[in-house]
Order: structure tokens, then C-alpha cells, then sequence
């Protein structure tokens, strides 16, 4: 059977479409008018070259249509989209606009019609997904979802879901032989719709029972035949069926899944960055990046080196060694805001660190200080975006206090981060915010894509301008 909520998604995914379409028309309306070579095409080439624009862009959809509607989804996913949906259209119009007429210069026109194009869905596609989620907000376009077991990991997926109306999901109840906890008892938000015997009786009997449209099974591995049963129901009912390892099973190790050849296997830490052409497009990245910004800061550099000479006797540079990948230790640089001083290796700044001279101060307020790390990010000892690299004496007393500290070294070291983009920059007073750090590096190194990294690039220039309390 086809239930509501995915009809009100197929819809939304639709009418985005079309308003795709007509954004592109309306933007070709604007070149006919401005663009000096269009202006001058007669009537029949203009309609011929709508016709293989928009063409090209239900080509580009077919393939890389909208994702807005998905209620799991980041911001770097929607930017992606865009970027490959665009990207595709002008490829498509300008090979079949050489077949039509090869003697036509549109190489070049079609390409600033395609980055136009991508500014202006990435601006719609905000506005968009903010208006699905006020939809989602308001109890429309929801999942309903129904959990099997009586296991308490099941109230912390209801928190998740609950929680945060944005992503649509409104759980019905839950079977379950027992009460999930006893704090549930007499609380009617989670309400204990049946007993698991109630409900395998159901299923043998051939009854239809309303599940919702997704259901999650707690059960322990030793009920197999309840959960093969219940698979099936689901499977025959258009339901998504997802299973839940109880908590007396977990192995606690957060494992994903490998391939060795045919052979599965299980790893605690899966790395994208252990892919050969996901290192080339990181690093192609990095070096291009760098060597921008390098050029775009060339003509401050002696000012600042004059200004730190100026306020501060001692070198420009900051010299220290620091944790790279795989533990490697290397040499970082920065630019000196701080008076020399013999504590630079064993205490991080504080707000009121005495330690900082005025310039020193504003520096690292913009992150000007970090400007000699592109040279680290050319020589290959860091990145544009990764963990920040810690002091040896830090990554010596973290390492024992935290189990996981050490991953964060899989990949290289970042001028910025994850962490440092999601709150968690600056002084670490207590154990807690690193663990939080380092959470959220293990994150990143797990989920990395070159449309994170510029994520987090934009939003580290977003911060240049919003000034971050942590900067100091």
C-alpha cells in the first residue's frame, strides 16, 4: 500500500522540480535580455537552445534530483546535490548543443549560466528545506514509527526522534512483554500498545495490523524466528523494518562493516580517507587552497611581521612541535602572538592570558596567527580542515585520560575543524570538553567528504565575521 507521508514527500520532490525548471527559464529570460550574444540570436536559435537547456536539466534531474524532502540529510549533502545537478546540465546542453550546431560558441555561456544557476538553487534549496521543516514542525508530512522490545537503548532512539520535530517521525507505541523502563509506567507520550505475544499472535493469525511506516525491533538474537516473522510482515506490508542490537549483546565498539574480497568483516574506525582518490581530491584541494590564500595575504605579510616586531622583541614566527598523523611528531608554524615566554609548551592560552600582546591578541581573534600553516599544508604535515594538532605534552596526559584520543591522528592534522566549527575551540579547562573534541574529530574523520571540508571552511569564514567567544 502506498501511505500518505511518502505520497506528501513524492509531492514535495516534485513540485522542487518544477520550480527547478521554471528558475532555470527564468534565468535563460534574463540572459536573452542581457547577455550580449544571446541578445543578438534570432527567434529559432533561442528556442532551440531553451529547449536543449531544459532538456538537459530533466536529464540532470533524473539522476541527481532534489533530496531536500529526506529527513536525514546535512546542509554538505543539499550543497553536493546541487553542485552535481548543475554540473550535469551544462555538460549534457553543451554536447548536445555541439551535435545541433557545432559552429555555436556556448561553451562559455552555459558555463556562466550554470554557476548562476548554482548560486541562485543553493539560495532556494535553504529557503526550501526551512519551510519543510516548519511543515514537519507543525505535525505534518510525518513517519509514524512503531518499536518491538522492551530494551531501554529504544527509549534513547525515542529521544532522537521525538525530540527534534524537524525530522518528521511520530512513534505510535511499542510491544513489549514488559515495560521499557519504570519511568515509562503511566506515561502515555511512549504507551505499551500490546504484549509481544499479543502482537506474534496477530501476525500468525493474518490480521493487518497499523505498524506506521517504519519499525524498530529490540529483541535478543535468540528470538530469530520472531524476528524473521516480523521482517516478513514488513517486508509484504511496504513497512522498513530496522533492527536494533540489544544492549546485553553490544559489543560497545561502534563497528562498521567491511569487505575483504567477499569475506565480511567489522572495524571500529571506517576512514574515506584511506581510499586512494579521496586522498588526491583532499590534497588537490589543500594545495590549491593554500596557494590562494597565500597570494590573496602576500601584501599584509610584511605589515605583520613589522607590527609583531613592533609590540613584541623576539621572532615572527611561532616554532612547535606538534602530533601529526599516525602519531608523527612535526614541526608547526604560526605567527607569534604571544611575548616569548618559557610556558608556551606546556600551557594553552586562556582569555586574559597575560602571555599576549595587543597584536597577538587581535590576531587570534581573525585567526591571522594560523597564516603560516598553509606553508605546513603545502609541505604536507597538515590539511585545510581536520583535527587541530595538540602539544606533545597535551596528546602524552589526554591519550591516557581519554581511550579514543589517538584516533583522532588517522588523518592529518587541520588548520580547522569540526570541532572547532561546532563550539569546541580554544582552551580546554576540563576533561569533558576534550572528550567532546575529540568525539567530534572522530566524527569528522569517519564522515569525511571534500563537501564537509567545505562546510567547515565556509563556516570558519562565517566566523571571521560572527566572532567566535572561544577565539582567544
Amino acid at each position: 500500500m502506498t501511505r500518505r507521508n511518502n505520497q506528501t514527500n513524492t509531492l514535495i520532490k516534485r513540485l522542487v522540480i518544477v520550480g527547478d525548471i521554471l528558475l532555470l527559464c527564468g534565468l535563460l529570460l534574463l540572459f536573452r535580455w542581457q547577455h550580449p550574444a544571446m541578445s543578438q540570436w534570432s527567434n529559432h536559435t533561442t528556442e532551440t537552445f531553451w529547449v536543449v537547456c531544459i532538456m538537459a536539466m530533466l536529464l540532470a534531474q533524473w539522476k541527481f534530483s532534489t533530496i531536500i524532502h529526506l529527513r536525514l540529510i546535512s546542509g554538505g549533502d543539499i550543497l553536493r546535490r546541487v553542485f552535481e545537478l548543475s554540473t550535469t546540465q551544462t555538460i549534457v546542453a553543451y554536447l548536445v548543443m555541439k551535435v545541433v550546431d557545432s559552429s555555436m560558441p556556448v561553451g562559455w555561456l552555459l558555463v556562466q549560466i550554470g554557476l548562476c544557476q548554482m548560486l541562485m538553487l543553493t539560495l532556494v534549496r535553504l529557503i526550501e528545506r526551512s519551510a519543510i521543516k516548519r511543515f514537519r514542525r507543525a505535525g505534518m508530512n510525518t513517519r509514524t514509527v512503531t518499536f518491538i522490545g522492551a530494551d531501554p537503548v529504544l527509549l534513547t532512539l525515542y529521544d532522537k526522534l521525538n525530540n527534534n520535530p524537524t525530522l518528521g517521525y511520530l512513534v505510535m507505541g511499542y510491544y513489549a512483554d514488559s515495560d521499557i523502563s519504570e519511568s515509562q509506567k503511566g506515561n502515555g507520550s511512549l504507551s505499551r500498545k500490546g504484549t509481544l505475544q499479543e502482537l506474534m499472535a496477530e501476525l500468525k493469525a493474518g490480521k493487518t495490523l497499523d505498524l506506521g511506516d517504519e519499525v524498530y525491533v529490540c529483541l535478543p538474537r535468540n528470538e530469530r524466528q520472531k524476528l524473521k516473522e516480523l521482517s516478513d510482515y514488513c517486508d509484504s506490508h511496504v513497512i522498513h523494518f530496522y533492527y536494533i542490537p540489544a544492549t546485553e549483546e553490544r559489543l560497545d565498539l561502534n563497528l562498521k562493516r567491511e569487505f575483504l574480497d567477499d569475506m565480511e568483516v567489522f572495524t571500529t574506525h571506517e576512514v574515506p580517507l584511506e581510499n586512494f582518490a579521496n586522498r588526491m581530491v583532499k590534497r588537490a584541494f589543500d594545495i590549491t587552497y593554500s596557494i590562494f590564500t597565500l597570494l590573496l595575504c602576500l601584501p599584509l605579510l610584511p605589515f605583520i611581521a613589522l607590527i609583531i616586531k613592533w609590540q613584541s622583541p623576539g621572532p615572527i614566527f611561532f616554532r612547535q612541535q606538534r602530533t601529526g598523523i599516525n602519531g608523527k611528531v612535526f614541526m608547526c608554524y604560526k605567527f607569534r602572538s604571544m611575548h616569548t615566554n618559557i610556558d608556551a609548551d606546556k600551557l594553552q592560552a586562556t582569555k586574559d592570558d597575560p602571555r599576549k600582546f595587543a597584536f597577538g591578541s587581535f590576531m587570534r581573534k581573525y585567526n591571522i596567527d594560523e597564516l603560516p600553516q598553509f606553508w605546513n599544508v603545502l609541505k604536507g604535515t597538515m590539511s585545510i580542515v581536520g583535527p587541530r594538532p595538540h602539544m606533545l605534552l597535551h596528546t602524552e596526559t589526554y591519550s591516557q585520560q581519554i581511550g579514543t584520543y589517538m584516533v583522532r591522528h588517522f588523518v592529518k592534522p587541520g588548520i580547522t575543524g569540526w570541532a572547532q566549527v561546532t563550539g569546541f575551540r580554544g582552551e580546554t579547562k576540563e576533561l569533558w570538553q576534550m572528550e567532546e573534541r575529540v568525539k567530534r574529530d572522530i566524527w569528522y574523520i569517519e564522515n569525511w567528504s571534500i563537501w564537509l571540508d567545505l562546510r567547515i571552511v565556509w563556516m570558519t569564514l562565517k566566523s571571521m565575521f560572527i566572532h567566535d567567544k572561544q577565539a582567544y
